[in-house]
């Protein structure tokens, strides 16, 4: 199996490359290749013994989605895009990378498909972002799609695309609706909601945290394990039971912001708490009340996809993958 990963320096990217390194392969898969790709150049995963590129490129830039699918990858994995907040304030890198990347990596493969029958798996990346208030709670997996965002239409308007190459042939695609990845370890990224990881990441290591929204926004949840736990899952899912609605919403946790904190107190005591420094932002308050505040996910619990079941869980994933298993 060849696998190749668009976005694959990226956090997510990262660690679904050491996942399927640690377990030499995918669905019990062997993979005899690995070609990860980025804006920068990925670190080459330690162990993989199967042929290995790393390269930088913009998979946006015109023929550069030809190069990438040149040696006809069984997996793709696409992960690469402008995040929600620099999406929103940068409106022509927002549809450069998120959707015209999206649609000249998805007319390579079809010209491919078109010319001599190749047909890989697509597991793409979307967001709950595809929807927007006013929102039921918990949203069915029926509801409509009415994004606030720019980078809510843009993971949208790539979800008609990736449904409608399917349905034509051209690959067999699935869209996974990550929630919020929350913890995410390392060094804030320009996402409106990296606060939900900040106030708790930064406090469990001793280091002050902006919390820029009200205690009691509600939002949907999931950890980095669980979130490469679903590209893996769905990599290698009979698509066949899902129709022609190829996006999915993840499960997750259902969480105030309130809920996050006591979850930091019992697992860190009130000192960390107190690193919490309250400082409301205009816009990133705006763009957070047209988010979702949980989902259903039925579709995707019948169909295998599983994550944690409160918040006390994802600090202690943090804890166990970030921090070394204590505090």
């Amino acid at each position: 199996m060849h696998i190749l990963i668009i976005g694959a320096a990226g956090m997510v990217g990262r660690k679904l490359t050491a996942r399927l390194v640690s377990e030499k392969g995918l669905n019990g898969k062997p993979i005899s290749a690995l070609t990860l790709v980025d804006v920068v150049k990925p670190d080459a995963p330690e162990g993989f013994s199967g042929s290995l590129v790393t390269r930088e490129c913009d998979y946006s830039c015109p023929g550069e989605a030809d190069v990438l699918i040149s040696t006809r990858p069984d997996v793709i994995f696409h992960l690469a895009a402008i995040v929600s907040g620099e999406a929103e304030l940068d409106f022509d890198k927002g549809y450069k990378i998120n959707l015209d990347g999206t649609r000249h990596l998805f007319d390579a493969i079809r010209v491919a498909n078109q010319k001599e029958g190749y047909f890989p798996r697509v597991v793409f990346t979307s967001s709950i972002a595809v929807f927007g208030a006013p929102l039921p709670y918990p949203i069915p997996d029926e509801y409509h799609l009415t994004p606030l965002t720019s980078y809510g239409t843009q993971k949208a308007i790539s979800e008609l695309l990736l449904a409608d190459y399917s349905r034509r042939g051209f690959f067999d695609g699935i869209g996974i609706r990550l929630p919020t990845v929350c913890i995410r370890p390392g060094k804030p990224n320009k996402a409106a909601s990296g606060f939900f990881s900040g106030i708790l990441r930064e406090p469990l290591v001793g280091q002050e945290a902006i919390l820029p929204v009200s205690d009691d926004v509600r939002h949907w949840h999931t950890s980095p394990r669980s979130a490469v736990g679903f590209l893996m899952h769905a990599a290698g899912l009979d698509l066949s039971k899902l129709g022609w609605r190829r996006s999915v919403s993840m499960p997750g946790v259902s969480a105030t912001v309130g809920e996050q904190i006591e979850a930091l107190r019992r697992a860190a005591g009130e000192d960390a708490v107190k690193l919490i420094r309250r400082e409301p932002d205009e816009m990133i308050m705006k763009m957070v009340a047209g988010w979702a505040p949980g989902f259903e996910a039925k579709r995707a619990t019948e169909l295998g996809f599983t994550s944690e079941k409160n918040f006390d869980e994802i600090i202690q994933v943090h804890i166990e993958d970030e921090l070394g298993g204590k505090l």
